[in-house]
């Protein structure tokens, strides 16, 4: 395997996402679910963290090659260290630019990552360089800006987003999308109360277990047959076409 390291960035991240998130497997599983026709065999994921969401990627599709890109200094080393050994495994330290030649992947993944890109319009931009003709770019990112709160200020998101703003980013990106959607609407609910009405500042482990052990099966199984108008969070899949 080969670690690609550019010079640091220089950044370090501090939420507590990915300590909360990091026994969410139902949660994961199901953004795999949605993902996993699109992925293909070349596939970057960016703001890979600590590795947990990559690890559901390589069990949806063995083959993959898969480039992990995370730019912070504090998550970079344990990436590292988790994938030392698997030559199906790149690990680099940088930012989406940093991940390949143009055209280079079949997929580019980014998991509640957009949210925290100052400059999205310039993320998107990156991925559609990134990949070959036929590509996808699979994203899942926070959904309705009136949810902003002391939650979205502490785990350091800019924004949350519409259906119809994600949609049109797309688009003058370049992408032909192909799937927008709102997603997880009981999480409109615990969303709203925990960072808006109780003005918390983290998410701990085990409520987040929980959540993921009692709501997830349910919602998951339901928004399998239905679409919800509203949703926490929204689901992307966008086709480089050209």
């Amino acid at each position: 395997m080969t670690n690609v390291q550019p010079a640091a960035p220089g950044f370090t991240y501090s939420g507590e996402e990915l300590d909360a998130l990091a026994g969410a497997v139902n949660y994961y599983r199901w953004i795999v679910r949605r993902f996993a026709p699109f992925l293909g065999r070349r596939v970057v994921e960016v703001g890979a963290g600590i590795g947990t969401f990559a690890e559901h990627l390589l069990h949806a599709v063995p083959s993959a090659q898969l480039t992990l890109v995370e730019p912070a200094a504090n998550n970079y080393p344990h990436l590292r260290a988790r994938f030392a050994g698997r030559p199906e495994v790149r690990t680099v330290q940088g930012y989406l630019g940093d991940a390949g030649a143009p055209g280079s992947a079949d997929s580019v993944v980014a998991v509640n990552v957009m949210e925290h890109v100052r400059d999205d319009a310039a993320f998107l931009a990156d991925a559609h360089r990134l990949l070959a003709p036929g590509g996808h770019a699979l994203l899942f990112v926070p959904a309705l800006p009136a949810l902003f709160g002391t939650l979205d200020e502490a785990f350091e998101h800019f924004r949350r987003y519409t259906r119809p703003v994600l949609t049109s980013a797309l688009r003058t990106a370049g992408f032909r999308p192909l799937r927008v959607h709102y997603t997880n609407l009981p999480g409109v609910a615990a969303w709203w109360l925990s960072g808006k009405v109780l003005r918390r500042r983290t998410v701990s482990a085990r409520d987040a277990r929980i959540y993921d052990r009692w709501v997830i099966p349910w919602v998951s199984a339901l928004e399998g047959v239905w679409t919800p108008p509203l949703g926490q969070s929204l689901v992307a899949i966008a086709r480089k076409d050209g």
